[in-house]
């Protein structure tokens, strides 16, 4: 079993960190936002959005804020209680990687460390679950080797291009269109890189914007599924709370008043 130890997250530009972690003691983090600069065994690593370092006990790292530069990371301490089937955690050297499916890891961290905050029943069991997702997702892509660059370049292209269309029906042969490829190819590269279909990648950028306007506007439920696309109102209402794991309403509560 994998349990999260401590969970942090780090913001800002004057953080700086030192240390050493105990034997069986892992440390994995994902940068979020910005850049940041790691030295690990005297190796120097400048860290940006989208990539991870999983370092292992015993081995000597330093890393700081690059000056005026911001950046956001998950940090989580985490032990192995049981060795085997997770070879990122059976190695003695540290790990850089840059996956593929960075919005899955980012999902599923970002839970354990609002778990971890509010604490809720069960939230040990929970994390460990969310944990070993994320290790799984780490693992496959490591056994499945490096991915050439311009596979991730054609990926990044086709996430963008969902970024600048999420409201709209989004589909395979736009994003064959968009990197001069078959429909099919681009439906499978993006599902093997990512480890989501174009479908579900969109419905999570939908989600991202849902909980912006449920929270930081006044918009109804309805106007704000409108908004992003979707006609049945109660279609929204089952993503939403698939996804996000409560309906739409509950958020309703944390809109600022209105003045």
């Amino acid at each position: 079993m994998v349990t999260p130890l401590e969970v942090v997250h780090i913001n800002g530009v004057g953080w700086y960190e030192e240390t050493a972690q105990p034997q069986g003691i892992w440390r994995l983090s994902l940068v979020t936002y910005g850049k940041c600069v790691y030295w690990v065994n005297g190796d120097k690593q400048i860290m940006q959005k989208g990539e991870l370092l999983l370092i292992p006990g015993g081995v000597p790292y330093y890393g700081k804020s690059i000056p005026t530069v911001t950046h956001t990371q998950i940090v989580i301490l985490l032990k192995q209680d049981e060795a085997g089937g997770l070879p990122a955690l059976e190695q003695h050297h540290a790990l850089w990687h840059r996956p593929g499916c960075y919005e899955l890891l980012h999902q599923r961290m970002k839970s354990i460390q609002q778990q971890w905050e509010e604490r809720p029943s069960y939230y040990v069991m929970m994390s460990q679950a969310l944990l070993m997702e994320v290790l799984i997702y780490i693992n496959r892509e490591l056994d499945r080797g490096v991915i050439p660059p311009e596979r991730h370049r054609y990926v990044e292209r086709m996430k963008r291009y969902i970024e600048q269309h999420y409201r709209e029906k989004v589909t395979k042969e736009e994003l064959g269109d968009e990197i001069g490829k078959s429909p099919n190819y681009a439906a499978a590269l993006f599902k093997s890189i990512t480890n989501q279909t174009i479908s579900e990648y969109v419905h999570d950028q939908r989600m991202k914007r849902a909980l912006y306007l449920l929270t930081e506007s006044q918009l109804s439920i309805q106007e704000i599924a409108e908004f992003l696309g979707y006609r049945d109102l109660s279609y929204f209402y089952r993503i939403f709370k698939r996804l996000m794991g409560s309906p739409p309403s509950d958020l309703l509560q944390e809109r600022p008043p209105v003045v």
